[in-house]
């Protein structure tokens, strides 16, 4: 054994005989004899030379080989000659002479022992490492150890403070925005390094959406007792559609309606936004683009022959589909239309756009693959027995939700059927595809979670604090699956495990005719559009703020 080795041996033995009597059972009471709050680590005694005995490591350490000595009489007789025996004894042989001469010694005794060994093991080898080495060792901690560490001496939270080490905790928790948007009450101190304060700021909202905040929603008023039948958000501004014939642009920040946008003659039924750019579609037949900061519509799009239906938008082109059957492709800047996708016998109820290509579901029972620009079918998705409601299309598959109570996964350059998903009991209403992951919400009130690689049911979103209704509107957020319902609530999922979170919006009428229609969610906001279909819940939107904490005042 090594030379540290035999004095840790000492220490341990030294240590235990003052926590245990002298029979070697426990002390039943008082206090025992604290270590400290020093580092051991052998890095911090390596020098250029080893140290070969004590006064060798008090040399090492910056101190004095001359301790002060006992100074209560005379050495004893035969001093010299013991201390000739032990060095001329082995390492076992000294290290078995030590425990017997330990067990011998009395408590006074061991204390002194331990006043001279314990400081030269509690030496901060942080502080003595050059800085590039001291981070490097930080690297290896988690985030909640840095802050602890932070807190151990003022060198240790300069390091422990340092931008790059946080930049690389960022890296690895998938943090990639350290500018991001921060309120005045909750900014960080000017020392504070600014990839810690994003790596803090996320963590508060993580905790925030899945724990909760007692702070209560910000209500938006304004479309009456009518249904808010499209909702879109973008950035702080948020977009409501609804059936008595307009939209309304409503601050996220404020809460307040910065202008209606009137000129549909009919109920306003799917929406798309891009920034600032509002498309709606009505069943006055028509398709407006309009500039949400100004109020001002910018394009009327005239041609299709039956309500608006659905659309979606890709860049400066949106493709609507109509109960008129037929699909048509829009430039948005100049408000022409591109082409018009014909097929189609029954109404166009979703569809999906990548910007090459289109892929469109109907009443037909069919899924068609369209491309945009030689306005040719290249594929007719045929084999759901009802009416197709849902899609979602990845460039590489096409996945569809349909009455029959089935989902399809369809491979979108050979038109194939991969999979067919069962197991719902009725209508796919909406879905959510990301990466292989969807998420399916249905009118038999559970909300499932597929693999469409192998086509297996990862998890079914049910038990006791399942959806009591239909499941109305799905979306992922970090990791999370919101569900809304014509039960009258907003649950939160944990996509990974397929438990329920928590409840983040009940409202008051839930069972009695409350119902969230539509969800949006950014990272750090949630709005819903609730109401009613027997007047039991007046029409509103929901925004709850999840980037808040303590700090924040009322008036922000």
């Amino acid at each position: 054994m090594g030379f540290y080795g035999t004095l840790k041996l000492i220490f341990y033995k030294m240590k235990r005989k003052l926590d245990h009597g002298p029979d070697g059972r426990p002390f039943s009471s008082g206090k025992k004899h604290c270590k400290g709050n020093g580092y051991l680590s052998p890095a911090s005694l390596v020098q250029a030379t080893t140290p070969t005995t004590f006064g060798d490591l008090r040399l090492a350490n910056g101190l004095s080989a001359q301790r002060r000595r006992v100074t209560s009489g005379p050495p004893p007789s035969g001093l010299q000659d013991w201390l000739h025996i032990f060095q001329a004894w082995s390492g076992p042989e000294r290290l078995l002479a030590l425990d017997e001469l330990i067990d011998r010694c009395e408590t006074g005794q061991v204390k002194h022992m331990m006043q001279v060994i314990e400081p030269q093991f509690q030496r901060d080898f942080i502080s003595l490492l050059p800085k590039e080495l001291a981070l490097y060792v930080l690297t290896f901690l988690a985030p909640k150890d840095l802050l602890q560490a932070a807190q151990t001496c003022r060198y240790w939270r300069i390091l422990a403070e340092d931008n790059l080490l946080w930049r690389e905790k960022c890296r690895e928790e998938g943090v990639s925005e350290y500018s991001s948007r921060r309120r005045k009450s909750s900014s960080p101190p000017a020392e504070t390094s600014s990839w810690k304060s994003a790596f803090l700021r996320q963590h508060r909202i993580e905790s925030n959406w899945r724990s909760g905040d007692t702070r209560e929603p910000m209500v938006l008023k304004g479309h009456d007792e009518h249904v808010i039948t499209c909702l879109q958000f973008s950035g702080d501004l948020i977009v409501s559609g609804s059936d008595d014939n307009t939209l309304r642009v409503w601050s996220a920040v404020s809460g307040k309606c910065l202008r209606t946008l009137s000129g549909h003659t009919g109920g306003v039924w799917c929406s798309q936004m891009s920034v600032a750019t509002v498309i709606s579609g009505s069943t006055d037949r028509t398709l407006r683009v309009w500039d949400a900061e100004s109020g001002e519509c910018v394009h009327t799009l005239y041609g299709h022959t039956s309500t608006v239906r659905c659309m979606h938008l890709h860049g400066d082109r949106v493709v609507s589909g109509s109960r008129d059957t037929t699909l048509r492709v829009w430039c948005v800047s100049t408000g022409r239309c591109v082409c018009v996708l014909s097929g189609h016998v029954a109404a166009v109820r979703c569809v999906q756009y990548d910007g090459r290509r289109v892929v469109s579901g109907g009443y037909d029972y069919m899924v068609k693959v369209w491309d945009a620009e030689t306005e040719a079918c290249l594929h007719t998705l045929q084999g759901h027995t009802n009416r197709v409601y849902s899609l979602q299309f990845d460039g590489a598959f096409v996945v569809s939700g349909s009455l029959d109570t089935s989902i399809r996964v369809w491979d979108a350059e050979t038109g194939g059927c991969v999979h067919t998903l069962t197991g719902h009991q009725s209508l796919t209403s909406g879905m959510e595809l990301r990466e292989n992951i969807l998420v399916s919400g249905n009118a038999d009130s559970t909300v499932r979670v597929w693999d469409i690689q192998s086509g297996k049911c990862l998890h079914t979103l049910q038990g006791p604090n399942k959806h009591q209704s239909a499941v109305t509107c799905l979306q992922f957020c970090r990791g999370l699956v919101l569900s809304s319902s014509d039960d009258g609530t907003v649950k939160l999922w944990d996509l990974k495990t397929g438990s329920w979170v928590r409840d983040v919006v009940t409202l008051q009428s839930r069972g009695a005719g409350g119902v969230v229609w539509r969800i949006r969610a950014s990272d750090t906001r949630l709005v819903c559009a609730a109401g009613s279909r027997n007047g039991t819940e007046e029409t509103k939107l929901l925004v709850l703020d999840f980037d808040l904490d303590d700090r924040t005042t009322e008036e922000e």
